[in-house]
């Protein structure tokens, strides 16, 4: 088996000057100690990405070259797989807050990430985020306002993702449809007018449509709850940087829980969907009917990419929430619970004034 050279493993790294482990620094190049304030830079790579040949790792999931052994914890509440080494202090699921045990943990290979999308906010930017969403929530139930207070329960993530690369190319036969109008006379009597009927007219078309489709995204990883909103799984993919795992130091790494090919089936309906618009586009006019397509995918090549996410789980009644944060933008989403008594004696403030009014007003 290849060794794994340094900058690729999950091995800590030690402040110089107390021995305490430094962490990233959210929206820096840096690492730093937290006790006595020590930074270091993360050097920049040499090498840019590392786009990986989709072909080989589909037939026999890659080489030993691209493939490492972590160590891992699984979830039996919700499913995920948690890298553990990260983040060995707290033993406990980001997604749904169950304790995990350290003597369940195991070993697991991976296809090593490709590149990795630093944290440009910071735990307290996101809490702030957090409470400020919160304090805003109408009906929302004081203990949810109450755990808000806790910066601990804000926790960040990089949460895995296959992008797929390839050159697309795709023959179409269609129609193009072109808008025209007639005059009608409608109605009777007084109600008698003329209107403007839309119409159109179809023309066959045909040909061919060609180009580069670049880091279609899917996600990969499938829990069975906490899942990350659409909302906040949009992310600038330009400012990727290749991977270092200095940047994941003091943040928690899920390991991909969706198989390549799985991702690959996903990868290929977004590509059918790019094709189709650019047939559309190509079609022209003023709308287009798409009869056949025979799309191919060429040169396809893909990367293991971590993102950031800040998650923080609430529990109310028994059942589990989780909220969101894009480490990256700030967007916040997330399901909420609503106290019963809030609505309740909101709305019989509502009857009650109703009641007053229409007494005061019947005399």
């Amino acid at each position: 088996m290849e060794e794994i050279s340094p900058k690729k493993s999950e091995l800590k790294k030690s402040c110089v000057n107390c021995g305490a482990e430094l962490t990233y620094a959210p929206g820096t190049t840096e690492l730093k100690c937290d006790y006595c304030g020590h930074t270091e830079t993360i050097a920049p790579s040499e090498n840019g990405f590392e786009e990986l040949e989709l072909k080989p790792y589909l037939e026999k999931m890659g080489s030993q070259k691209h493939s490492e052994e972590i160590t891992m914890l699984h979830c039996k509440n919700c499913g995920a797989n948690q890298h553990i080494e990260e983040n060995y202090k707290s033993l406990s699921c980001i997604y749904c807050g169950s304790p995990l045990i350290i003597e369940d943990a195991y070993k697991e290979e991976w296809i090593l990430p490709g590149a990795v999308l630093p944290f440009q906010i910071d735990q307290k930017k996101a809490f702030q985020i957090f409470k400020k969403w919160v304090d805003g929530l109408w009906f929302a139930p004081n203990n949810l306002k109450k755990a808000a207070i806790d910066p601990e329960k804000t926790r960040g993530l990089y949460a895995p993702y296959w992008t797929f690369d390839a050159q697309l190319y795709a023959d179409y036969t269609g129609q193009r449809g072109e808008y025209y109008y007639v005059t009608k006379t409608v109605g009777s009597g007084k109600n008698r007018r003329t209107v403007q009927e839309r119409r159109t007219r179809w023309y066959p078309a045909s040909g061919s449509v060609s180009g580069f489709v670049d880091d279609n995204l899917v996600k990969a990883s499938n829990q069975k709850t906490g899942v990350i909103p659409q909302k906040i799984a949009r992310w600038n993919l330009k400012m990727l940087k290749p991977f270092d795992s200095s940047y994941l130091a003091g943040f928690v790494t899920e390991k991909y829980t969706i198989p390549l090919l799985e991702g690959h089936l996903e990868s290929n309906k977004i590509a059918e969907s790019i094709a189709d618009s650019w047939i559309r586009r190509d079609i022209g006019g003023d709308t287009q009917q798409v009869t056949s397509t025979d799309m191919t995918l060429s040169e396809e090549t893909f990367k293991h990419v971590l993102l950031p996410v800040y998650i923080s789980t609430y529990r109310f009644k028994g059942k589990r929430y989780n909220f969101f944060v894009n480490g990256q933008s700030g967007v916040i989403s997330g399901e909420r619970p609503y106290s019963f008594w809030k609505i309740f004696f909101l709305v019989l403030t509502i009857i009650l004034a109703i009641v007053i009014i229409y007494i005061f007003s019947s005399k």
